[in-house]
């Protein structure tokens, strides 16, 4: 059956590839309609689209999809639209004075077929984006979204079908056992976005075909709290950027970093955050459920094992609900003072859980967050430039925002993507059609060169050139 499985996604793989070799280099209008064709999808389906994704997290907030997916999306293909001419427009590069009267140039060309591995928690966004920016490139694009949302897969697969031939745009739905069959393709270029632990393997897997990949990943993104930030304005962005989607995403603040002593006033102002922002859970369409059991035990698993290592816990539960497994929603929760060998403070959260730490001074702020390993994103709230700038030169993170939460990943003008464990790579706007690019560097040579003079038979016309090249360069 895995065979079976494996020759049905060659061949749709081979599809793309044929299609490829017969257009190479799609013009910039051919480009603009797949663009045009993509955003069709989006702006016609959204009902669709938003059902599908509420059906599979069994709770999923509307506005939360139309806002951090629909949104983000349409923003993205209307950003590709606008400069997508200029991005793949051939490029005068300086050459240097010796070569001159040559010239450079810098070609960026379509790479061919471009893979996409999709995670279940922004579904639709994290398959879509990637998308965007492969089409503006010129390539073809297969797409595997994840097991986890099978009603979104599904829909996803049916609406590609509808704006695309297969040969543009494919989505392969299917189960883990798909996956690792989709990455060991040879893609011209591979983009996964999911956990560390799968991406060191489809990095691997990947590598037997020499396949470039990019990869998006995650980790325990700090934030911090300076002691010249605004308490007042910071909790309720925190607030906010670590219970949308109930946490659920990959640059949510995994744990606080408060002064010391702060800790409890600052718990008990964010827990008044949360409630204002969700003053019921159970029955609150606003407020999104955990995607699966597991992911809710885990997460169940992770305070309890705080609570029980001596930790103090706050649950926000405004309305006293009882929430249980079964229905998925899970009532945020923060931890205080967490020994540094819990899983809350050594796996990523991936939930409505905050750790609260405290710290006496930015160097030891500064090593708290070096000793990990190196975030998807910080956070850092404040008014004190210097502190600031700190943060920024002796800390390594993927993206940062200042003074808000998340707010870096939806600038179209800037990269998104990660470092070290959180990540390789980076795409969104022009960054990422270089990604799915080939860069091709081209010198034109004149009609009248001097390089025959450094041609043999090799003598004293040699050596004075060799001497003039020298001093110039």
């Amino acid at each position: 059956m895995l065979q079976i499985r494996q020759n049905a996604l060659e061949v749709r793989f081979e599809a793309q590839r044929r299609a490829f070799e017969k257009e190479p280099f799609p013009a910039l209008e051919t480009r603009k309609d797949r663009l045009r064709r993509l955003l069709a999808l989006t702006e016609e389906h959204q009902d669709e689209i938003c059902a599908a994704i509420d059906c599979d997290f069994s709770a999923r907030s509307a506005h939360e999809t139309r806002l951090t997916e629909l949104f983000v999306v349409r923003a993205g293909i209307r950003h590709a639209l606008a400069h997508v001419g200029g991005w793949m427009r051939e490029r005068r590069i300086p050459t240097s004075m010796p070569f001159w009267p040559g010239r450079n140039r810098l070609l960026p060309q379509p790479l061919g077929v471009v893979g996409v591995v999709s995670p279940w928690n922004y579904p639709f966004q994290l398959a879509v984006a990637p998308v965007i920016a492969a089409l503006a490139a010129g390539n073809r694009v297969l797409v595997k979204p994840s097991e986890l949302t099978p009603a979104f897969s599904a829909l996803l697969q049916r609406l590609a079908g509808e704006h695309f031939a297969p040969d543009e745009v494919d989505v392969i739905t299917g189960d883990a056992d798909v996956g690792k069959a989709f990455v060991s393709l040879p893609f011209d270029h591979l983009l996964f976005t999911g956990s560390t632990a799968v991406g060191r393997q489809v990095a691997l897997t990947a590598a037997a075909n020499l396949t470039p990949v990019t990869l998006e990943l995650g980790g325990k993104s700090p934030a911090i709290l300076d002691p010249s930030c605004d308490l007042d304005t910071a909790i309720p962005r925190l607030a906010y950027g670590k219970l949308l989607n109930a946490g659920q995403t990959c640059i949510a603040p995994d744990y606080l970093m408060v002064p010391l002593g702060q800790g409890a006033a600052v718990a008990a102002k964010l827990a008044a955050a949360m409630s204002d922002l969700y003053p019921r859970l159970g029955d609150n369409p606003d407020y999104t459920a955990i995607i699966s059991e597991r992911h809710h035990r885990r997460l169940r698993d992770m305070v309890d094992e705080a609570r029980d290592g001596g930790a103090e816990i706050v649950e926000v539960n405004p309305a006293g609900e009882r929430l249980g497994v079964d229905d998925r929603k899970m009532a945020p929760v923060l931890i205080r003072n967490p020994g540094p060998d819990l899983k809350v403070m050594r796996e990523e959260i991936f939930g409505p859980v905050l750790p609260i730490v405290e710290y006496a001074t930015i160097d030891d702020a500064i090593d708290h967050v070096n000793r990990g390993e190196r975030p998807l994103a910080l956070y850092w709230f404040g008014r004190d430039g210097g502190r600031r700038q700190r943060i920024l030169r002796e800390t390594v993170a993927g993206g940062v925002t200042i003074n808000d939460c998340m707010l870096h990943l939806v600038q179209e003008a800037q990269p998104f993507g990660g470092v070290g464990a959180s990540g390789m790579g980076a795409y969104h706007g022009e960054w990422g059609f270089r990604t799915f690019s080939k860069e091709k560097p081209v010198f034109l040579q004149a009609g009248m060169s001097g390089g025959g003079l450094l041609r043999p038979p090799y003598g004293r016309t040699f050596e004075w050139v060799f001497r003039l090249l020298k001093r110039v360069t």
